[in-house]
């Protein structure tokens, strides 16, 4: 089956035929660093992070460009608030934001521009779109004349006579029309500037997108992304600017929908965020990432602390089964998993990771009762079955015994794992002996001393088993 995705601009699922054959281009818009990034933040992260493994699955070669708004209004009163440069705010905060996409297991874009690094870019389309007529300066600022464009307004479905003014700029007096929108803003007074022809200033945020997709994806590229909330004003204006300019630029556009907290979108503004350095102290990052991934990525996703601990427990039981198979029939590497058919139709059909969830956990279901059989067929039915599940969570990136969760759960200290493995070994030998001879009440206290260590037991007709416990928020 093909992939098909749905195009936000044309409304319908397509069939995903790329301009170049076993390339797929994308541009996604990231983050505009000025605060922690929230749970809301990292969910198109992980959307297109998905879509990506899916495309190289299917014999792709990716080429990602996530782009970092590092000028901005907002990092600049983040600045004044924080007493510090406006450069020193951008550069914490992209690096948190890094750190955030590492620690849920984000796959890095191939390219990750800044606006700061492609103003002469940016210079070059003002210039373009002067010329051809779509843009004019006034006063110092740089505006798109969005009368001069036909089809301003089909992305979001809108007529420019029905649209509010362009909040965008202090100068509306300029404009020959409310709703233009500014391409590069005049400086103010201790503001950063970049010199132009039509004077110093800095850019606007939808003309940074254009210039750093083109740089890098040419005119023309396969996929835009991008969260719901996006697609007005901001690729409303990247189409406008850039197709003016005589781009083809996105033949896609996708767009994730919310994470919302009480029915309302996750964001700072609301003060209903999450903060993901403050959920990870709760939940594991692995289960946040699978809480994420589970919805369909159109749908929004009600966050709260009793729907991720639901979902974290339904995932370390498909964990669990993983480990207990793996200990039993071995591991494979990654070019040996497979997919189920099951789970790549559901794929193919608009990443519908629900449909295909309902797959891996059947597997997982079998999988159980495979282990539960003991036998010599069972084990080779149960060593395909851990590969096509391993298969699928690959693909979502919650594959236990693969990179960057493995390395977390074991630590890279190889002489610190195999002491802790032999004294933990060395108890549970001395449980068992106590278990043979009855004597329960040694067995039982050498299980509370290895949980009072964090160590939890797990007695299988195998043997007793044993894991770092999980917390708990009791």
């Amino acid at each position: 089956m093909t992939l098909h995705l749905y195009d936000t601009a044309s409304r319908s699922l397509r069939p995903f035929t790329p301009l170049v054959p076993n390339v797929a281009s994308m541009y996604l818009c990231g983050a505009t660093v000025q605060s922690n990034p929230h749970v809301g933040h990292l969910r198109s992260g992980i959307v297109f992070d998905v879509l990506g493994r899916w495309l190289r699955h299917q014999g792709y070669t990716v080429i990602l460009c996530r782009n970092v708004t590092d000028i901005d209004d907002k990092i600049l009163h983040k600045a004044v608030h924080e007493g510090r440069p406006w450069w020193a705010v951008a550069q914490h905060y992209e690096r948190a934001f890094q750190a955030a996409y590492d620690a849920l297991g984000c796959t890095p874009p191939t390219i990750e521009p800044r606006a700061t690094g492609h103003v002469t870019q940016m210079i070059e389309l003002m210039q373009t779109l002067i010329d051809r007529g779509h843009a004019y300066a006034s006063g110092g600022d740089v505006y798109f004349d969005v009368r001069s464009f036909e089809d301003y307004g089909s992305l979001s479905n809108q007529r420019p006579d029905d649209m509010l003014p362009a909040a965008d700029s202090e100068h509306g007096s300029r404009k020959r029309d409310p709703r233009d929108f500014a391409l590069w803003k005049s400086s103010k007074p201790g503001d950063p500037f970049w010199n132009t022809p039509w004077g110093p200033g800095r850019p606007g945020w939808h003309l940074e997108c254009s210039a750093m997709a083109q740089a890098y994806l040419g005119e023309s590229f396969d996929i835009h992304g991008g969260g719901l909330d996006l697609i007005f004003p901001h690729h409303e204006n990247e189409i406008a600017q850039s197709r003016a300019a005589g781009m083809g630029f996105a033949q896609y556009w996708l767009h994730n929908a919310w994470v919302t907290a009480a029915g309302e979108k996750m964001s700072k503004s609301l003060g209903n965020s999450m903060v993901v350095f403050d959920v990870l102290e709760r939940i594991r990052a692995i289960e946040l990432r699978w809480y994420l991934v589970s919805a369909h990525y159109r749908s929004n996703l009600e966050f709260s602390d009793d729907a991720l601990q639901e979902s974290g427990a339904a995932f370390r039981r498909i964990e669990g089964f993983v480990t207990r198979a793996a200990e039993r029939v071995g591991v494979d590497s990654l070019d040996d998993l497979t997919i189920d058919a099951a789970f790549s139709a559901a794929m193919n059909d608009d990443l519908g990771v629900p449909a295909a969830l309902a797959t891996l956990h059947e597997l997982v279901t079998e999988g159980n009762r495979q282990m539960q059989a003991g036998s010599s067929a069972s084990d080779d039915q149960l060593r395909h079955t851990l590969k096509h599940v391993r298969g699928m969570l690959n693909i979502l990136g919650v594959d236990p015994l693969s990179s960057p969760w493995l390395e977390r759960a074991t630590g890279n200290d190889d002489s610190l794992k195999n002491i802790v493995n032999s004294l933990v070994s060395a108890q549970l030998a001395e449980r068992q002996q106590a278990r043979e001879h009855r004597d329960f009440a040694t067995a039982d206290a050498i299980r509370d001393r290895l949980a009072a260590a964090g160590i939890a037991l797990e007695d299988t007709p195998d043997g007793a088993r044993w894991s770092v416990a999980q917390e708990s928020d009791d």
